[in-house]
């Protein structure tokens, strides 16, 4: 089959970006069917672990905010390192970002926040998934669309996201 006479069917980039936040939110859930309570923000959406089940409510919120600025300050170096750039659509790669900050507090480790892990610890422990992750250091491929190539229809320009900007998209963090 000659590719270079097919005709690409033209995608919508809003649709793929939600659909990409929304397999992110639900990976986060360990059960996307069991009863929810209503959680404080740091809490959402995962179960206490061993790394975080003996903090206070405050040391949470503090460990959390630490991790945010840390994975930030990472994101960044790192898309400058590999020459690599955000998602046009600054929501993506804001959310990725917090979610790598939930696992640190939670896991101890950044692991990929949008794949599912029938067991979160055995793979933080595994690191093949941690941020970055094997494929995105070998081969540059991300999965969660927080390091996008030049060549990626997706890629934006930008080689930098605030921690304002990160807060700004996620819902907020104190």
């Amino acid at each position: 089959m000659n590719t270079n006479n097919m005709t690409r069917r033209p995608t919508s980039r809003s649709s793929f970006i939600v659909a990409i936040l929304l397999v992110i939110a639900l990976s986060a859930k360990t059960n996307a069917f069991a009863p929810q309570r209503t959680l404080p923000i740091t809490q959402h959406c995962r179960p206490l672990t061993a790394k975080d089940a003996n903090m206070t409510e405050e040391e949470r919120e503090a460990a959390m905010e630490k991790a945010l600025k840390a994975m930030t300050a990472f994101s960044n170096k790192y898309v400058q390192n590999t020459n690599t750039y955000y998602c046009e659509d600054k929501s993506v790669p804001c959310v990725v970002i917090k979610g790598l900050a939930e696992h640190k507090v939670t896991l101890g480790a950044p692991l990929c926040p949008c794949r599912f892990y029938e067991d979160k610890e055995k793979e933080a422990k595994d690191g093949y998934w941690n941020c970055p992750c094997v494929p995105m250091r070998e081969r540059h491929e991300c999965h969660c669309m927080l390091f996008l190539t030049e060549d990626n229809d997706f890629a934006g320009t930008e080689q930098d996201i605030s921690l304002d900007d990160v807060k700004k998209h996620c819902g907020g963090f104190s």
